[in-house]
């Protein structure tokens, strides 16, 4: 049951700290948060860094004194200055219309993934992309729900290659924890690429528990399509 507790109350600090390049932001988050923190979770969180900030800020939201969709600014993890990094983003009329034609020219697979990463108006973002685009979008409402799957696809093949990099790796035990903090991701994303991605899951699974390399002779490749 500690072991539990731990792992939810990391996870959540996580997300937390995450906020800024996950996908619906606080209004996301926050939900989480109401419905995870458990009085269990809450204590585990009290004794983590900056665990009692978040604890402050499930309070707010539970009292009603933050909305859903919003924190208060003392309470913004790194002081806030994530969130002022990425804000305003504003793009030049050539750069609206080779990002638009990139969005809605988007499928979920690698390759088309690797060709938006290659536009100009993507590459000028260096590592920060996903965030300041989404930043961007803001004023174009109408291509949010798109550069939904294309975040989503992005943290796909992300995730899988991190985990099959994993499962040919020694696993230490803070790997470990850290894995299993992060295993409700491997299990929102993994299952995108089909059997071979639920494959993989169990394998992160077993992994868990072995604490050894899984038995492979190669990490799988991904597939080329979600």
């Amino acid at each position: 049951m500690k072991a539990k507790v731990s792992v939810t109350a990391q996870r959540l600090l996580n997300l937390y700290r995450q906020e800024h390049v996950i996908f619906g932001g606080w209004a996301a988050v926050n939900e989480v948060f109401i419905n995870e923190a458990t009085p269990d979770v809450i204590k585990e969180l009290r004794e983590l860094p900056t665990g009692k900030m978040l604890v402050r800020h499930i309070e707010n939201l539970r009292s009603g004194k933050t909305p859903m969709d919003s924190i208060e600014r003392d309470l913004l993890p790194y002081g806030g200055l994530m969130t002022e990094s990425v804000a305003p983003i504003s793009l030049t009329p050539t750069e609206w219309e080779e990002l638009e034609a990139g969005i809605n020219s988007f499928i979920p697979d690698e390759e088309s993934l690797e060709k938006l990463q290659s536009l100009d108006v993507i590459k000028k973002f260096g590592d920060e992309w996903l965030v300041a685009i989404r930043a961007a979008l803001a004023e174009r409402p109408d291509l949010l729900e798109k550069w939904s799957v294309i975040a989503k696809t992005y943290r796909a093949y992300y995730l899988w290659k991190v985990a099959s990099d994993m499962i040919n790796q020694p696993l230490s035990e803070r790997a470990r924890a850290q894995l299993q903090a992060d295993m409700p991701e491997y299990e929102t994303y993994l299952p995108m690429f089909g059997n071979a991605g639920t494959e993989l899951l169990e394998k992160l699974r077993s992994f868990i528990t072995t604490i050894k390399p899984i038995d492979t002779d190669n990490a799988p490749d991904a597939p080329t399509t979600i």
